[in-house]
Parts: structure tokens; C-alpha cells; sequence
């Protein structure tokens, strides 16, 4: 690539990069990656805020250098490249911290993020692959990174971009988290999204990703049969899925292509699969499988919904923060049916969620809480609903605590040590 026309995009990008807001401070502890010199690798799905992230870390250096490897101009762009790069950054400052976004879309990205993490730079990288990063950094960076998955706003994000104070603890205050909290339910937590209210923004956003990250870079085929798939997944979100039936459903060749191609949807962020409970790792992978969408407002602007589906929004919503945890997350189902299991070294929590608990669910909702807890080990019970709050203790003498959904949102980002 010509080195001036190289120098003249490094220069155009920082101005650009530097005029970017820094948006609302995103629940991520800065200080913690500057205190070792290993390479932060940020992944998450496309515009849920990786480049304003990396604009809030920026803002806390002295100098570095950016670029951003999703642009037209970098097309040509390959691995040859890279010295003239460093050799650009170099005639800019001596700043030996290296900001780069979505390099995933160079071949060897990660042999030159190795040579010069060797040479002493701090590397900060993004991008929007878990599998392309996780298998390249697994070969050339084992024992050099520091990898964190970004989602779109959590509650507690969503609550400061709304102005509403998550501490507070007047009925006026809870009343406003309350309200806040009917807002994120359906509006989700794609930050452009919150700031414009454009379906069309999420929509695209879906398309980019379906077609660019998924079908250009695999070489799919059969583009028809994908998009029918993940817009299928999207429309019967939080329900049990098997992937003989759906390729008996949507007419695949075989469940193995209905596996690869879930497989593609969760490596691009659009889609979460999680696994029955079970001690037997081979009851596993053989048991269906559950699907949540990485965003209530994307799942609403693209599958076919016939009402709000206010209580898959809010079983979606909960799995969305339990994976921002970072723990193990599984569902349960024997004789009866349990909605969650997060596994960690302390205890086990077992988690239903329902938007109400009354008369007509409420034997059934403990009972399949009680069973999940009578198999785990070392278990905690949970129920979260949209507005309820008291204990209930089973025959055994578990105690199941009942939550309201927001309480139990602010609630997590505090254990996180975010609030």
C-alpha cells in the first residue's frame, strides 16, 4: 500500500476518531488494563460501542495511535503492510500505544499484534468475530491478552444515559428506575438506537452483519435458506430449539449445516445459544438447545411478533446480564422446567423468570425451581418478575427470594462492582 496515501488515511481517521463523542461511560474498569502490559482485546457485536469504548480510553492517555481496519480505503491492505504502519505511527510520535479497530479483517493481524507486543507497545484491539478472534489469538497470542466481550448497554448503562439515578431510594426515584426499566425492556440497549429511535438503524445493523460478517466471509451458499434460519431464531427467541427439527423445519441438507450456521450467527454476536444442564458433558451437546438474541429492540425490528412478547423480552433481558457476568449459563429441564442455572465457585443459582407469579403459575414455576435445586450442588432459588418482592420457603427449607426485575438489574451490576 502507498505509504503516503497510508500516512494521509492515519491522519484523516484520528481527526474523525478524535471529533467522536465519548458517549456514556460504559461499566468497564479502565485502570485494571492499564496495570499489566498484556493486549486488550474487545469483541462484541457491530455499533454496540467498541470504537466509543476505545474513544473513553483514549481519552485517558496522553497520546497513541488509531486506526480502524473497517474502511474501503484499507482494502488492499495485508499483512505486508504493517511495518509501513508502524513506520507511519512513528513519524507521527513516538507513542508506543496502539489502537487498533476491527483488525480482524487482515489475514496474520495477529502475528504483528505478537512481534510488536514483543517490542514493549500497549495493544488495544477490537472486533466484531468471536471465533476468528478467539481461534487466532488461541494460536499466536496464548498467554499475551486480556479478552473482555462488550454487549450493548446493561441497565445500569441504560439508567445513566437516561439521566435516572440508580441509587436512589425514594418512592419518586423508584418510580423513575421502574419507568426507566419499561423503556430498556423493549427499546434494548444499542446505544445510536437510544439516541435516534430508528428501526432502520437496527434493521441495517442486522443486514450488515447477516451479509458482510456472516455471508461474504464464509461463502455461503445458500443465502436464502441462513437468512430464513436466523430470522426463524429470531422470531421464536428463549425457546428450546433441535437442530433435526429445524432442519426438517426450514428443509436444510443435513443438522449439521443447521449447527454450523447457528455456530456463525453466535460467533457474529447476533444470537446466544446455551446448553440443558446436565453433570454428563455428553448429555450436553446431544440435548436441545436454548436461543436468546443479543437485543430486544433488534429482536423486535426484525422477526414476526403477533404481541409484545413482554415475558420472552424479560426472560431475554435476564440471560443478557447473566451473560455479562462472564459465568456459565445453562437451563434446566427433568420433570419440570427451570429457566436458568449459573454455575460459579461459590454457590450455583437457580432462576426463574416470569412476569408475574400468581394463582395460575405459581406451582409450576416452584416446582421446577425446587427440582433444578434438589439436583445442583450448593444451590441458591430465585424468581424475578416484574414487580414482586418477597421469600418463599419450599418444604425442604430452601428459601426461594422473589425479585422485581429492576431491583435485581441495579442489583447485579453492584456485585459486578459496577455501581
Amino acid at each position: 500500500m502507498n505509504k503516503i496515501l497510508l500516512a494521509d488515511l492515519i491522519e484523516d481517521q484520528r481527526a474523525r476518531f478524535l471529533e467522536r463523542e465519548c458517549g456514556i461511560e460504559r461499566d468497564v474498569a479502565f485502570q485494571k488494563w492499564l496495570n499489566h502490559d498484556r493486549v486488550i482485546v474487545i469483541s462484541g457485536v457491530r455499533r454496540c460501542g467498541k470504537s466509543t469504548l476505545m474513544r473513553q480510553f483514549a481519552a485517558t492517555q496522553p497520546d497513541f495511535h488509531y486506526l480502524n481496519f473497517d474502511d474501503e480505503r484499507l482494502l488492499e491492505f495485508s499483512v505486508t503492510d504493517f511495518d509501513q504502519l508502524v513506520q507511519c505511527f512513528h513519524e507521527r510520535s513516538p507513542s508506543r500505544l496502539l489502537l487498533l479497530d476491527e483488525i480482524q479483517n487482515i489475514p496474520a493481524w495477529e502475528r504483528f499484534v505478537r512481534r510488536v507486543h514483543d517490542d514493549n507497545y500497549k495493544v488495544v484491539i477490537t472486533g466484531s468475530n468471536a471465533h476468528l478472534l478467539s481461534a487466532e489469538l488461541g494460536t499466536h497470542l496464548t498467554g499475551r491478552y486480556l479478552k473482555f466481550e462488550l454487549f450493548p448497554f446493561s441497565f445500569n448503562e441504560f439508567l445513566r444515559s437516561s439521566e435516572v439515578d440508580a441509587t436512589g431510594r425514594t418512592t419518586e426515584d423508584k418510580a423513575r428506575i421502574f419507568s426507566a426499566y419499561n423503556d430498556y425492556l423493549a427499546l434494548g440497549g444499542f446505544p445510536e438506537f437510544f439516541k435516534t429511535r430508528s428501526i432502520e438503524i437496527l434493521q441495517q445493523t442486522y443486514e450488515d452483519i447477516i451479509f458482510r460478517d456472516i455471508i461474504t466471509r464464509y461463502g455461503l451458499r445458500d443465502v436464502k435458506g441462513f437468512q430464513g434460519l436466523a430470522h426463524y431464531l429470531y422470531t421464536n427467541f428463549t425457546s428450546e430449539m433441535n437442530y433435526m427439527r429445524l432442519q426438517k423445519l426450514l428443509n436444510f441438507s443435513s443438522p449439521a449445516s443447521v449447527r454450523k450456521y447457528i455456530g456463525y450467527l453466535e460467533q457474529a454476536y447476533l444470537l446466544c445459544e446455551i446448553k440443558r444442564f446436565d453433570y454428563s458433558l455428553k448429555k450436553q451437546h446431544v440435548s436441545g438447545k436454548k436461543i436468546y438474541a443479543i437485543d430486544n429492540a433488534m429482536r423486535n425490528a426484525i422477526s414476526f411478533k403477533f404481541s409484545m412478547d413482554r415475558g420472552r423480552l424479560l426472560e431475554n433481558l435476564i440471560y443478557l446480564e447473566l451473560r455479562r457476568t462472564g459465568q456459565d449459563v445453562y437451563f434446566f429441564r427433568e420433570n419440570n422446567e427451570c429457566d436458568f442455572i449459573v454455575c460459579n465457585d461459590k454457590e450455583t443459582l437457580c432462576i426463574q423468570v416470569t412476569q408475574n407469579l400468581g394463582l395460575e403459575n405459581k406451582q409450576r414455576e416452584v416446582a421446577g425451581l425446587a427440582e433444578a435445586l434438589s439436583v445442583v450442588r450448593n444451590g441458591r432459588g430465585l424468581i424475578i418478575t416484574e414487580s414482586q418482592d418477597e421469600d418463599i420457603i419450599l418444604p425442604s427449607g430452601d428459601k426461594i427470594q422473589v425479585l422485581p426485575a429492576w431491583r435485581w438489574l441495579v442489583q447485579s451490576s453492584r456485585m459486578r462492582g459496577l455501581v
